[in-house]
């Protein structure tokens, strides 16, 4: 795998003018169609992870290894340019610089270290861990890097969790800290991007959009780089396996689902049939 150029592709985006929207990928198969759609940048959330490798709700219940191990599978697969939420690092700040090594390692292009306190402690009382915590895990996210050309992005919740005021001042030190980008978690109004803009040089990603931020020239002009759209695609795929089976349990025939089911081409193209038709051809004779 070619990890470099993946990487300066999707810093190309971050030094851009314009906002793009990536595709939420969770597998092999839908990070290859994502790129064959014309995706420049792919997203493997930590809670598409839980749900795709344990089938669990976002609880941080998921293992750095497993998550490490899909992106993997999906870095593969392709030549997407991955992005992947890391959560708060599985840990304190060293367990922070040892998860850069394992997602660098599986082929990630970007990742995303937020500062929420996760997992969620004695007595369900969740929030933001301190700045200095913040701060540190950042440090130790960049000292985690061994390809100068993958992205670390600080993340932090505290517009939702807080207040803009607040974010401003961790986006500042996370700044200054040396991290890449800024993901934001949970904005909603253009003043409340906008205000943080006024606080950092450094190129934004959204968590998910909201109307009055749909405008993706508008989220261009204040700084936004990549804004995700949620993860309607695993949900999707949740849907139609469950309808599937179903009507299957409830008496339906195979034939008449057929119709509904991916067609022969488009399984042929997502597991790159022509290419192993070839291989065989080459080296079975």
């Amino acid at each position: 795998m070619d990890l470099t150029s993946r990487r300066e592709r999707f810093r190309e985006i971050l030094e851009g003018d314009e906002c793009v929207h990536p595709a939420s990928v969770f597998d092999p198969i839908s990070a290859r169609i994502a790129e064959d759609l014309g995706f420049d940048v792919g997203m493997f959330a930590g809670s598409i992870g839980a749900a795709t490798v344990i089938g669990a709700p976002d609880l941080i219940t998921l293992t750095l290894t497993e998550f490490a191990q899909q992106a993997y599978r999906i870095c593969r697969a392709g030549s997407i340019s991955l992005m992947v939420d890391a959560d708060h690092g599985y840990g304190n700040a060293l367990n922070v610089r040892r998860t850069v090594e394992e997602l660098e390692s599986a082929g990630i292009a970007a990742l995303t270290i937020e500062d929420t306190l996760l997992p969620l402690p004695f007595g369900g009382e969740g929030g933001l861990i301190s700045l200095e915590e913040g701060v540190g895990k950042m440090r130790a996210a960049l000292s985690g890097r061994q390809d100068a050309s993958l992205v670390v992005a600080g993340r932090t919740s505290a517009l939702r969790l807080a207040d803009v005021n607040e974010t401003v001042r961790r986006v500042s030190a996370y700044e200054r800290a040396g991290v890449d980008a800024i993901f934001l978690a949970g904005a909603q109004t253009l003043e409340e991007l906008r205000a943080v803009r006024s606080g950092t040089s450094l190129p934004l990603l959204l968590g998910g959009t909201t109307p009055e931020l749909s405008d993706r020239s508008v989220l261009a002009e204040n700084g936004v780089r990549v804004a995700l759209q949620g993860h309607l695609p695993f949900q999707a795929a949740v849907k139609a396996v469950y309808e599937t089976l179903r009507a299957l349990r409830e008496g339906a025939e195979p034939e008449a689902l057929a119709a509904s089911a991916t067609s022969p081409e488009l399984m042929a193209s997502a597991t790159r049939q022509a290419d192993h038709d070839g291989w065989i051809e080459e080296f079975l004779g």
